[in-house]
């Protein structure tokens, strides 16, 4: 199959499929007699695989990474299972710190409540920001 019947069939662009063919993560096609990329079923499956790995979250390294274990006929489930959860860590270091940055937001938004706004004179700062005293 051509590049654009590919790349609709997998949902990426054209653009995807070279630029994944460019570094590496997707192999170089047979090309016919007049020079056009001949991509075969293979092709459908690894491209499929990478979209679905980005939207786990996986980097286009760490998806490199997962298929040249498969290239090689190794396992790969442990390593991916060890990828997954770096990321959960990540994610749950990211929840802790938004978490605290809300409740000073919170703490800031109360005080603005009771705050009246002729009051605010400085002319570089806003009194809702500004610490008190």
């Amino acid at each position: 199959m051509r590049i654009g019947v590919l790349a609709e069939r997998t949902g990426v662009t054209t653009k995807t499929v070279r630029y994944y063919e460019s570094i590496g993560l997707v192999a170089e096609p047979q090309r016919t007699p007049s020079g056009y990329r001949e991509y075969d079923d293979d092709a459908v499956e690894r491209l499929r695989f990478i979209r679905d790995a980005q939207s786990s979250g996986l980097s286009l390294s760490e998806i490199q990474s997962v298929l040249e274990l498969k290239d090689t006929g190794a396992r790969s489930c442990d390593h991916t299972t060890a990828l997954l959860n770096r990321h959960l860590s990540e994610i749950d270091d990211q929840i802790a710190r938004l978490q605290v940055a809300r409740a000073e937001l919170v703490v800031l938004a109360e005080r603005a409540r009771g705050l009246d706004p002729a009051a605010c004179t400085d002319p570089h700062r806003c009194q809702v920001i500004a610490s008190p005293g």
